[in-house]
């Protein structure tokens, strides 16, 4: 027998030819749009934190060393509390060790962005292009913003999951609003200390007075905004308990589960 006739009765891995193409099948349930949208709130609000915003600017008013107002913040103060919101529905539904694959997808997804973003600004621009200056002012400051993104995510993401699980191993099905609220409070805090305090200077803040405002405005907002969309939140969770088949109590530690 030639090889050519072989090679027409084997795919290469031994196994006799298909009559059809062949293909993998994709895993069916919800994590992987879950996954999917909790990447994509990754990158876009890591390049929505490039603008430093500020409410009330022309008001001023302080209590003691803290600045109550002008209320500061960054560009993508809306999007934040969303990935906490997602990182507790996969915490909750498919479990800690699920939701720390998700983490590690959109750190990997960052950290492409961030390559691609670095190669395009050291990329010879056309004759007609005018818009390198521009281009390099909203992503060059990226590189650090990602630093303080990656570090902020993966200690609080990582403490909101382990909390949750935690919880829930001692509540069981009940109080599911003790696992969220209590759950972001500690993945809230660790994420909004720890990407502040590196990120502030990439988005112009240089005082005290206003780093301490951008913790506490941005932990209280990002932990308001969760309560406030928990009616959501407890629908989505009950939707995809009810439809992934393989939801069911595990015997074995909550963080290997």
């Amino acid at each position: 027998m030639s090889d050519v006739h072989k090679s027409e009765e084997h795919d290469g891995s031994g196994r006799p030819a298909p009559d059809h193409a062949a293909f993998a099948q994709v895993a069916r349930g919800y994590y992987t749009p879950i996954v999917a949208l909790f990447t994509a709130t990754l990158i876009i609000s890591n390049i929505c934190a490039t603008k430093g915003v500020e409410f009330f600017r022309d008001e001023s008013v302080t209590v003691g060393p803290f600045q109550i107002l002008p209320i500061v913040t960054d560009g993508a103060f809306f999007l934040f509390p969303l990935a906490y919101v997602l990182g507790d529905v996969l915490s909750e539904v498919y479990g800690f060790r699920a939701t720390r694959r998700a983490i590690y997808y959109g750190f990997g997804a960052l950290v492409l962005t961030v390559l691609c973003f670095a190669i395009v600004l050291r990329l010879p621009s056309a004759g007609f292009y005018e818009n390198q200056e521009a281009l390099r002012a909203i992503v060059g400051p990226v590189p650090r913003l990602v630093i303080a993104g990656l570090a902020g995510y993966f200690v609080g993401q990582l403490l909101n999951s382990a909390t949750l699980v935690l919880i829930k191993e001692r509540t069981k099905e009940k109080y599911l609003w003790a696992r969220l609220i209590g759950s972001t409070i500690v993945g809230e805090f660790a994420d909004t200390l720890i990407f502040c305090s590196i990120a502030a200077g990439a988005i112009g803040i240089e005082t005290w007075q206003q780093f301490v405002n951008y913790v506490i405005i941005g932990f209280l907002w990002k932990t308001l905004v969760e309560v406030l969309v928990m009616p959501i939140t407890y629908r989505v969770i009950a939707l995809l308990k009810k439809h992934e088949p393989d939801y069911a109590p595990r015997a074995v530690d909550p963080l290997h589960a």
